[in-house]
């Protein structure tokens, strides 16, 4: 789908010309969205700046390295004209498992790396740049490094960023992937896109760990993507919880968005429906999972970014949000997994769950565990055990 966008009354001939060309070189390659900015100052780089100081990017490191760099693509490629902005719709009719014992996937990835999708694309379009242009430079990104791909797409007129910090097309919804590719000859560009959130605040109110702290503003440390994705370390105890079955990603805000009423399943399905047996796969079932099986598994997935201990971290929790006693022998086999990162959480997980094997599973790691947090967790767990056999016995005497 072509953004309508009329040249500039002084743009030249030339540009003007070879902005047609570029543009229908994109749409030979099946791009659903796709536009063109002019490289200029956008007011995100302020909004950027300001995220940063405030920590809001967590562990993510590499987004507060050289943040004037992230903000002006004339310092990623020396003489950046023109950013052309593509985006894919990844939206399909299947729904996240709601069921308390299956894995829920985000759905951008429930199928292939969409990083290696619109890659082949952007390259493809690339060379023909070069074969055009000789002598000419670019450089496309997705995903991948110092580029703001939504204000970008904001910027040539895709869609507008929502409430939630995604983008939204009004013809499409946000279910979409983006790439930017840089070229240093000027081309014609569109004019940026209104915002159309108005009122709405749905996003927000949706968000399971009031991580849209404000309109406009996500702080990733309380964000489930981030804590499933991103985050390296322990997922702080009280977002836990909140977490549900949810192990890699979360889209709340999304599915709760009135724009993707107009969301249409993709084109790209092969590429984007959920992998056999993704969708439906109890969570008991992956977190045993050694590195090797991991690896084969979620061969080509974006599931692979968590690496295997995170994965299996995130698992343990949903099992514990689970509090369905069959999920204990899972669980009390996490307890010997190699990584401590695995076992802290599988032994949170246990306390969650009222059963005297759970109990006796948590003794046992007291008596053999040497690494001080996951002993702290399984202390903490044991109390929590306690402590909930003890309401239950009051419960019930207050019953009789």
């Amino acid at each position: 789908m072509k953004i309508d966008q009329e040249p500039e009354p002084d743009a030249t001939a030339e540009s003007q010309a070879l902005t047609i060309r570029v543009l229908d070189a994109v749409r030979e390659l099946d791009f659903d969205l796709y536009a063109i900015a002019g490289v200029e100052d956008l007011p995100s780089a302020a909004r950027l700046k300001e995220w940063l100081s405030r920590g809001m990017h967590g562990s993510m490191h590499w987004m507060a390295r050289d943040p004037e760099r992230r903000a002006d693509p004339r310092r990623v490629l020396v003489d950046a004209r023109s950013v052309v902005m593509v985006a894919l719709n990844y939206y399909t009719d299947y729904s996240v498992a709601k069921e308390g014992d299956l894995a829920a996937v985000s759905r951008y990835a429930w199928g292939s790396e969409y990083h290696a999708v619109i890659g082949e694309r952007l390259e493809a379009l690339a060379q023909r740049f070069n074969r055009w242009i000789p002598g000419h430079n670019s450089r496309w990104y997705v995903d991948t490094g110092p580029v703001l791909e939504k204000a970008w797409a904001e910027h040539a007129g895709i869609g507008w960023i929502g409430k939630h910090t995604n983008l939204i097309s009004q013809n499409r919804g946000s279910w979409l992937f983006l790439g930017a590719l840089l070229v240093d000859f000027p081309l014609t560009p569109a004019s940026p896109h209104a915002n159309r959130c108005g009122t709405c605040e749905r996003c927000i109110g949706a968000c399971p760990t009031g991580a849209i702290v404000a309109p406009y503003v996500l702080d990733a440390r309380r964000c489930i993507s981030y804590l499933t994705i991103e985050n390296r370390a322990a997922i702080p105890e009280e977002f836990r919880r909140q977490m549900g079955n949810r192990v890699f990603g979360c889209d709340d805000c999304q599915d709760v968005c009135p724009w993707n009423r107009f969301a249409r399943p993709t084109s790209l399905s092969a590429q984007f429906s959920p992998r056999e047996g993704l969708r439906t796969v109890r969570l008991d079932e992956l977190i045993g999972l050694s590195d090797e099986e991991f690896k084969e598994r979620f061969r080509g997935s974006p599931i692979l970014r968590a690496k295997r201990a995170g994965f299996a971290r995130n698992i343990a929790v949903a099992l514990g949000n689970s509090r369905d006693p069959a999920s204990v022998p899972a669980l009390r086999r996490a307890l010997e997994d190699e990584d401590p990162l695995v076992r802290s959480h599988a032994a949170w997980a246990l306390g969650e769950i009222k059963s005297g094997e759970a109990e006796r599973a948590l003794r046992a790691c007291l008596d053999i565990e040497r690494h001080e947090e996951v002993l702290a967790e399984a202390s903490r767990a044991l109390r929590r055990h306690h402590e909930m056999l003890s309401s239950s016995s009051l419960d019930g005497a207050g019953a009789c």
